[in-house]
């Protein structure tokens, strides 16, 4: 038959009589942070009870058996025990530790920069590039400050908010002021130097457009004169668009003034796109001013054709707009060669990627007036040659088709650029390539470089650091002798815990400053790359 028996601290079981009995021992230790330990149940105790039991069930079994078991239950159970620290719970919210600028403890806590001086001043790495390090304040101490300064909290909250309503106050009458600025400069003159903007029209991109301005508009004048005294059709079609390209031009003079603004709070990456916004604006507008007009006119023209008057004028002023037109192209063209030959593309890679939408814009619209010079005159020649004015107005439909192919490739090209499109292979692969040989990285992974335009790169990766590199590099910093002389000293876990804290803060620190000089290295290697994003692994 089966028995059993149980006892606090020992187990036994009695199996049928062909069996030797077996014997299941266990005690329980609990050992503190103190070192000290319980025991659960008299060990002697046990051991007698189990030899009473053995004694009781055990009758005609083979005492040596007897005696192994004993001897088998009395051996020590050793246990290993691992020391860990207790989890500090910070909750949902921790700001012990945060750091807080100058400028913000000003702003957000409504103190004065007196109050600052009495606060503890910490120096850490700067995230501009112009400076190595800035102050900064713990957080705490500020909220202590500030509750020191107003009173209370109640106060506090009560003076964010009247600071919050004169500021949105400030921002309504802030058009009223700029205006009543602006009559008082009229008043009394502008003595304000030329701005850094009104300079770039006279050179590169904005020389290039304020030519194209003048031309055009000369161009306008004289050929809306002569479609006055001749009425025709492909006349009327090239004043309009020479008066297409007038404006499109002086809406690219505008993008390009827009886009020098400094960035602001609002736009931290700047304005620079604001020249392909433009030129998108320009190609909706050769395609619906330019090519509607002239589609419509000519289809006007082929529905109720018209005798045309000497067309000798009109070829006069056609021959005066060739040499205008092309004497403009000449001076996008050389811009875009002189431009392609620094990026170190050609000719043909430098108009399609649209790395220069102003002069892509006025190269695109003057080879579309030169050739649409010559398909006018080509068309008037024909109409005054056999009297039929249907040639007249097919001239027309030629123009208009030749400005609508211009405005759709302006509107895909420029559309590319502001959805943000990849840098080429061959770059974003040096760029790879500087970032993998250097000894602190051991790999990278989702690397995106994006082309912002007017050769402004955005480059991102997540980089995997070489953990054992950033420690060495902190190690070569420190002085070894007196870090062997503090691991020495470490006696307690909570000076154990003191020494980690303290040199874990600093390989952090050292992480953050390989960082900043990876990123460095990227913008001194590659003028392009403006912006660098790189994501701890």
């Amino acid at each position: 038959g089966w028995q059993a028996s149980m006892k606090s601290g020992s187990l036994s079981c009695i199996l049928p009589c062909n069996r030797l009995p077996v014997q299941l021992m266990s005690q329980v230790r609990v050992y503190t942070s103190s070192g000290q330990k319980k025991g659960l149940g008299s060990e002697d105790k046990n051991v007698s009870t189990s030899e009473e039991t053995l004694h009781k069930v055990g009758i005609g079994q083979d005492t040596s058996n007897v005696d192994q078991k004993q001897t088998f239950l009395k051996e020590p159970i050793q246990v290993k025990v691992k020391a860990v620290l207790k989890k500090r719970e910070y909750g949902p919210k921790y700001t012990q530790n945060n750091f807080i600028t100058g400028v913000r403890a000003i702003n957000e806590f409504c103190l004065k920069s007196s109050d600052l001086d009495q606060l503890r001043k910490i120096k850490r790495r700067s995230p501009h590039d112009d400076t190595e390090t800035f102050t900064v304040y713990l957080r705490s101490d500020v909220e202590a400050k500030s509750l020191e300064v107003w009173g209370s909290p109640e106060a506090l909250a009560r003076e964010r908010k009247r600071r919050k309503e004169a500021e949105i106050k400030y921002r309504e009458n802030l058009f009223r002021n700029q205006r009543l600025l602006k009559e008082y400069r009229e008043f009394f003159g502008n003595t304000k130097p030329r701005s850094s903007a009104a300079s770039m029209f006279f050179k590169g991109p904005g020389k290039v457009v304020m030519v194209a301005i003048c031309i055009n508009g000369l161009n306008f004048f004289f050929k809306l004169l002569a479609w006055v005294y001749t009425g025709s059709a492909s006349m009327f079609s090239e004043a309009i668009h020479s008066l297409a390209d007038t404006c499109n031009q002086a809406l690219l003079a505008l993008g390009i003034s827009q886009s020098a603004r400094t960035p602001d709070p609002s736009h931290p990456y700047g304005f620079t796109n604001m020249r392909y916004i433009a030129s998108l604006i320009s190609g909706v507008g050769i395609f619906m001013m330019g090519a509607g007009l002239s589609w419509y006119h000519g289809i006007m023209g082929l529905l109720h054709p018209h005798p045309i008057e000497s067309l000798l004028w009109a070829y006069c002023i056609l021959a005066g707009s060739l040499v205008s037109e092309g004497a403009t192209l000449l001076v996008a063209i050389n811009e875009i060669r002189r431009s392609a030959r620094a990026k170190g593309l050609s000719f043909y890679q430098y108009v399609v990627q649209s790395r220069d939408p102003s002069t892509n814009v006025v190269l695109l619209e003057d080879a579309a007036a030169v050739l649409s010079v010559a398909v006018a005159a080509t068309c008037m020649g024909l109409t005054s040659l056999t009297g039929n004015p249907y040639y007249d107005s097919v001239g027309s439909l030629g123009v208009g088709t030749l400005l609508g192919t211009v405005s759709a490739f302006l509107i895909y090209t420029n559309t590319e650029a502001l959805l943000g499109r990849s840098i080429q292979p061959e770059q974003l692969q040096r760029l790879t390539e500087l970032l993998e040989s250097d000894p602190v990285v051991r790999a990278i992974h989702d690397v995106k470089a994006t082309d912002m335009g007017m050769s402004k790169v955005r480059f991102k990766a997540e980089v995997d650091f070489d953990g054992r590199v950033v420690t060495r590099s902190y190690l070569e910093k420190q002085d070894i002798e007196q870090l062997l002389q503090e691991i020495q000293q470490v006696k307690t876990l909570e000076e154990l815990e003191t020494f980690m804290l303290k040199h874990g803060e600093n390989i952090i620190d050292t992480l953050g400053a390989e960082v900043d000089r990876l990123e460095k290295d990227l913008k001194q290697r590659n003028p392009d790359v403006r912006h660098v994003d790189l994501e701890i692994l």
